[in-house]
């Protein structure tokens, strides 16, 4: 069986972001069938459709990357109720220039952690609105939002409680499932 190639993709360019966390985490993971890949949003810059034509090389890496994956993992924070700009502001550049969407086609999941009670539930709906645009192929369950993050990671950003780990992983594993059936094409409910 052929190892899959995830990218993920924290929605935040916070150093100490529990997003950035999660993502790096997952990278750590010693995957018996997949391997995990951080790509940081950080040099990505404001969307321009005067620069489309000649695209910025840090766009061009992102499309690369995109472009080359087999499955996406987003991280996503909430602000205001709703997915980061920086985040948007990605996914709009990998869908440019028009008729070059890099996104298309992929299978993603999605999970987040707030400081909040809601664990980044809106923020995650609101992705999986644009998800659909993109021509992605998003994961329905498990659902991972992590909520009151400070009590479930340290202060270098280890997560400390398990069942947070758990459902990171029962996701992770759920991702790598999803995209091997529809590579196969046999997408079952």
């Amino acid at each position: 069986m052929n190892s899959l190639h995830i990218l993920a993709i924290p929605g935040s360019l916070r150093t100490r972001s529990f997003n950035r966390s999660i993502a790096k985490y997952i990278a750590s993971l010693s995957l018996q069938d997949a391997s995990v890949e951080v790509f940081e949003l950080n040099d990505i810059p404001p969307f321009n459709a005067d620069i489309e034509k000649d695209l910025p090389q840090s766009v061009k890496l992102l499309k690369e990357k995109l472009k080359s994956a087999d499955a996406v993992l987003i991280c996503t924070p909430e602000y205001n109720y709703s997915i980061p700009g920086v985040l948007k502001n990605a996914i709009d550049w990998g869908t440019r220039p028009g008729g070059d969407n890099s996104w298309s086609g992929k299978p993603v999941a999605i999970m987040g952690a707030s400081t909040g009670r809601f664990g980044t539930a809106r923020a995650q709906y609101h992705l999986r609105q644009i998800l659909v645009t993109l021509n992605m192929y998003a994961l329905n369950r498990p659902e991972v939002m992590i909520t009151e993050a400070p009590k479930k990671f340290d202060a270098e950003g280890n997560i400390t409680d398990e069942e947070t780990r758990k459902r990171i992983g029962d996701l992770l594993d759920a991702l790598i499932r999803w995209t091997r059936a529809l590579k196969q094409g046999g997408v079952t409910g």
